[in-house]
């Protein structure tokens, strides 16, 4: 656990599955968290267990709130913005309400930590990347894009922008800036609903349904527990030599989607089988997918010494565990 700064933190979207576990962490360490969230995919039911804490406040309002955004930041010495459209789900479903939160919100926040000279850390994506599947990928790696009119690559595009607006202010204007791409973040809060695999996954194995996999199953990723990212996210914070520098944030252990599918029906011991469901069936026409991703982390482990400290095996017992918590609860 790093020590604290003492510092009150802004966290956008701190109610989310990532931003909780950050508020977590700042409050166990002895920090003050100010929290804005719309709740469109966070939940306050995740920080509910900090109910009565004088060092917590949580602001129901949207990123898109020019007046809301000045005041908290201004409150604030530090800046987290997590907020953000996420998931291929929802994406795909909610292409506008994506662009607008993604590159709108993100000018907002960004301009406003300039306002009042507050360091500000930026979450972005491995969708970066876009479709370029070599690997591991360090930072400087190409994108490689399809067509504008592909909904995947205009998230892509967005989230791109929202990394260009934060290094023009650190380097045009001197605004303390860190910008990390996180890599497939999973564990305990992270919803099923905006396409999540493990999540979803997880639930389908619980609930005896078919574990659906998309494509033929070969597609490789890497996932990193939520406490090991948050762990990273504290340490790029802390560290001043980290401004002006972007990290990417994940675990190298690599699995296909259809291996994972199979780990999962052996772990929960589950009856289910797996069905695989073309792309165009699962996410429409023209869907484009990427066969491997896999992170470079060779810049944060040369800064900070940070390596994951949990295991694919450790994020999926711990994530059925949750699961099995959650779907057993009264009211399911």
């Amino acid at each position: 656990m790093t020590t604290s700064s003492g510092n009150t933190y802004l966290i956008t979207g701190g109610s989310g599955f990532v931003g909780s576990h950050l508020t977590d962490a700042l409050l166990a360490r002895g920090d003050s968290v100010v929290v804005l969230d719309n709740m469109s995919t966070g939940r306050p039911a995740n920080l509910a267990h900090h109910a009565g804490d004088p060092r917590l406040r949580v602001v129901q309002g949207s990123v898109l709130d020019e007046l809301v955004v000045d005041e908290l930041v201004h409150e604030c010495d530090v800046v987290v913005h997590l907020a953000a459209a996420v998931g291929v789900k929802l994406i795909v479903e909610q292409p506008l309400r994506s662009l607008t939160t993604n590159i709108r919100g993100s000018e907002i926040v960004v301009e406003a930590a300039h306002r009042y000279r507050r360091k500000i850390l930026v979450t972005s994506t491995s969708e970066i990347y876009g479709k370029n599947s070599a690997g591991p990928l360090p930072e400087w790696s190409d994108r490689i894009l399809g067509s504008p009119d592909v909904v995947r690559w205009a998230y892509s595009t967005a989230k791109a922008v929202e990394e260009i607006l934060a290094n023009a202010y650190h380097g045009e204007r001197g605004l303390p800036t860190v910008v990390v791409r996180l890599f497939n973040t999973v564990g305990p809060r992270q919803s099923p609903a905006y396409g999540m695999v493990i999540p979803r996954l997880v639930r389908q194995a619980l609930t005896g349904v078919p574990l659906t996999v998309h494509g033929d199953g070969t597609q490789t990723r890497c996932f990193a527990h939520v406490r090991d990212v948050v762990r990273a996210l504290l340490l790029l914070l802390d560290d001043d030599r980290a401004v002006g520098g972007t990290f990417n944030v994940g675990s190298s252990d690599e699995v296909s989607i259809l291996e994972l599918a199979k780990l999962i029906v052996e772990l929960t011991a589950s009856t289910s089988g797996v069905d695989l469901v073309p792309y165009a069936e699962a996410y429409g026409t023209g869907f484009e997918d990427m066969t491997r991703r896999v992170p470079d982390t060779g810049r944060l482990r040369a800064l900070t010494g940070w390596t994951p400290a949990l295991s694919l095996d450790d994020i999926l017992v711990e994530t059925i565990a949750d699961a099995r918590a959650e779907l057993a609860a009264p009211g399911r």
